[in-house]
């Protein structure tokens, strides 16, 4: 059967109506709770998953849609098999690298508003991650260059590499996560891109049902999932910006989980409700700020040293509180991964930047620009934006620089940085590897609006191209760790992008809430809701 579609204007016209309506809805569905899930953001961006880059779009995309393989919700340090029957081993073909993938025969694909439910085959792994590499189609296709997928037959499929990448720089790219979803083809031919954008399709524990713009998200139990029927009836997500707004709903019940604070107050008073948890787990996403160095004043680098040099990493750490956060010294966060620099490396190497406002001065002095200038921002309305965009502003007073914040929603700034409107860009990011954090941000085909697989180089930054592609190439260890290094530090000294700190996730949840897996870390960036989360009746 065809999927029935609920109008977005009725369904939004019914909220506006009914207030009560919403909190109704997620009771029951049938004899399974619905999970009534409050995010922080005011709407969604894009539900087709290559195109989901905000952590509002990755929250749904996760609960619809699989990859090959799977980092193990709740645990992103291990890896097992999803739509694939297992992880394989590479084979060379003179010297190309083949990795083959046979998939599973019980993996249906969702019904969609103009599809049947259809049984997934290597058309549709083929279809999506050539998808995935068209940077027209996605925002991740600079991770697929020099990477061939031909089907071998209905359930295998080959990846062809003219490069030799190690498992683990190749496995992320197949796993459920940012271009390593897989969609359902046919669904997206019926559609198109647009529609899929608000109709996703795919094969995961829960299934679209609705949008309602700037209210909800809808979904429902997927009862043919392969993994069994989810426990839950479906996940009611529900866009809310305002922190105290979903901290009512926790409180009042209206609410089942939802994302918190990231300060470490705000952990301690939600834990001291009694019927309310705060979690504060992995991975830690990094605030980074990128500097455009193609634009005045800021192509001028003893400007871009001076600004760093006004900022304080512990007055913004000081906006969340240890564990909730912790100093980073490297765009690549050695707490984390591999390929970073500690705060010794960092200071050895002379990049360390810690805070003197009077050398800053100095050197704004010395570029010209003796008074200081002023600069137009857009930021985001999220807390973890918007109160480090704040700080900026007070700390680059101090050297005369005046500092012009333009507050949007979410994704109006997510669209906005990426057609290079902010001289000086926010981003907080978690990626799987040095590689990833690297590629994504400092490697020139990845520069916003001229790249040539246009990502997320807000810095229009090109100087570490032959690091990233030595280490990439690199198969010992050691030797790609410490190319990795070299890069960090060469971001540093021409200061392209000054690291502040990380910031772990914190969401809070009704103690009836079982997520049905340990929380250690999510590269969803939220708890993972999948087929064993419930609610226990009381």
């Amino acid at each position: 059967m065809k999927r029935t579609r609920v109008s977005v204007a009725a369904l939004a016209l019914a909220v506006l109506l009914v207030p009560s309506l919403a909190a109704s809805v997620g009771a029951q569905e049938g004899d399974r709770p619905v999970l009534r899930f409050g995010v922080n953001a005011a709407d969604v961006q894009a539900l087709d998953p290559h195109q989901a880059t905000g952590t509002q779009d990755r929250t749904v995309v996760d609960m619809i849609f699989n990859g090959l393989i799977r980092f193990q919700p709740g645990n992103s340090a291990e890896m097992e098999p999803d739509l694939a029957e297992a992880i394989p081993e590479p084979a060379m073909d003179g010297e190309q690298q083949v990795w083959t993938f046979t998939l599973r025969d019980d993996a249906m694909c969702h019904p969609g508003p103009d599809t049947e439910a259809y049984p997934l085959t290597a058309d549709d792994v083929v279809y999506s991650f050539q998808k995935a590499a068209d940077p027209d189609r996605s925002a991740f296709s600079g991770d697929y260059a020099g990477i061939e997928v031909a089907k071998v037959d209905d359930r295998t499929v080959t990846f062809t590499l003219e490069a030799p990448l190690s498992p683990t720089l190749f496995l992320p790219k197949v796993a459920n996560y940012a271009g390593g979803f897989v969609v359902c083809s046919q669904a997206v031919e019926a559609q198109g891109d647009e529609g899929f954008r608000t109709n996703p399709v795919g094969t995961g524990p829960f299934m679209f049902e609705s949008y309602a713009p700037q209210t909800s998200v809808t979904l429902v139990a997927n009862d043919d999932y392969f993994r069994g029927a989810p426990k839950l009836g479906g996940v009611e997500v529900r866009y809310m910006p305002d922190p105290s707004s979903r901290e009512l709903g926790l409180q009042s019940g209206e609410l089942d989980a939802a994302s918190g604070l990231a300060e470490a107050q705000w952990v301690d008073r939600i834990n001291a409700e009694g019927n309310l948890v705060a979690d504060v787990f992995g991975v830690g996403e990094v605030a980074i700020f990128n500097f455009n160095v193609t634009v005045e004043p800021l192509d001028d680098p003893l400007v871009r040293q001076a600004i760093a040099l006004a900022m304080s990493r512990d007055d913004h750490l000081a906006l969340y509180g240890e564990p909730v956060a912790e100093n980073v010294y490297s765009v690549v966060p050695a707490e984390l991964m591999p390929g970073g620099l500690t705060r010794e490396e960092a200071e050895a190497a002379g990049v360390l930047y810690e805070q003197d406002l009077d050398r800053a001065r100095e050197l704004l002095a010395e570029a010209g620009f003796p008074d200081g200038f002023s600069l137009d921002l857009i930021t985001s309305e999220m807390a973890a934006y918007r109160a480090n965009y704040e700080v900026l502003q007070a700390e680059l007073a101090e050297i005369g620089i005046t500092i012009n914040l333009n507050v949007v929603d979410h994704a109006t700034m997510h669209e906005q940085i990426r057609q290079a409107v902010n001289p000086i860009t926010l981003y907080v990011v978690y990626r799987a590897n040095a590689d990833v954090f690297l590629t994504h941000f400092f490697y020139s085909p990845s520069i916003v609006v001229t790249g040539e697989n246009p990502i997320t180089n807000f810095s229009h930054y090109a100087a570490i191209d032959d690091l990233i592609e030595q280490a990439r190439a690199e198969t010992d260890p050691a030797a790609q760790e410490e190319l990795w290094k070299q890069a960090n530090i060469r971001i540093l000294e021409d200061m392209a992008a000054m690291p502040l700190h990380f910031q772990n996730q914190v969401y809070a949840r009704s103690q009836n809430v079982d997520y049905g897996h340990e929380l250690v870390s999510s590269l969803a960036l939220y708890p993972q809701i999948t087929e064993l989360t419930t609610i226990t009746q009381e």
